[in-house]
């Protein structure tokens, strides 16, 4: 559990960001306030917002109801011996935002999260739990023959089953992404399949391996 202080502290910073009209905040209050569900950003950053609005922001993105909630949950817990990640976002270098955005809205079916900037110059873009940051750089970051040849990543997603690699593999492939690395099953037993996208971005997409069926005993 985090600590109460310092999620104290996120409400405060998320009240600023409101108040000087952050529009990166506004796709994050619009994702968990049921209330600011489909409104858009400009009316969002309009609207009224206090620090109990912020509060319970903070508590829904931690996965209770309310401020109260939180802190009844927050009291009712031990702390953990370590802190745990939740989650993590690779960042793309691409040449142009809105290009990127629609190659993976319409080829790999994620959906705008926000974008930042006029003109842009950063992005979030998600499907499902994956989250990929977007941005926009003068020029490639990594030598492009190097890139291929040495095969390097700029990002990995997983797909919960075995069997659903391969309908992704498809609905890609109707989709007409270029693949870098079309399906194939690795000596280990999981198959994957590398997309390239229009900056030469290597996304790995994988599954896990198939386990093999226990014996029964004799």
């Amino acid at each position: 559990m985090p600590d109460l202080e310092n999620l104290k502290k996120q409400a405060k910073l998320v009240l600023r960001w409101h108040r000087q009209r952050h529009y990166p905040v506004a796709a994050q209050i619009r994702a968990v306030m049921p209330r600011f569900r489909n409104t858009p950003d400009a009316e969002i950053l309009a609207a009224s917002f206090k620090l109990r609005d912020a509060q319970e922001m903070i508590a829904r993105q931690h996965g209770f109801a309310s401020w109260q909630a939180l802190k009844a949950g927050l009291s009712s817990s031990a702390r953990p011996a370590k802190a745990t990640i939740a989650g993590a976002e690779p960042q793309l270098f691409v040449a142009d935002i809105q290009r990127s955005c629609e190659f993976f809205r319409k080829k790999l079916g994620f959906s705008l999260v926000f974008i930042y900037g006029d003109p842009p110059y950063y992005a979030q873009v998600g499907r499902d739990a994956a989250r990929l940051n977007l941005r926009r750089v003068e020029g490639p970051v990594i030598e492009v023959v190097l890139r291929h040849r040495e095969e390097l990543l700029s990002a990995s997603m997983t797909v919960a089953a075995a069997d659903e690699i391969k309908l992704l593999f498809l609905e890609f492939q109707s989709a007409g992404v270029t693949f870098h690395q079309k399906l194939k099953k690795q000596p280990w037993g999981a198959r994957n399949f590398v997309v390239k996208d229009p900056d030469g971005n290597l996304l790995l997409f994988a599954g896990p391996a198939n386990r093999e069926p226990v014996p029964e005993a004799l």
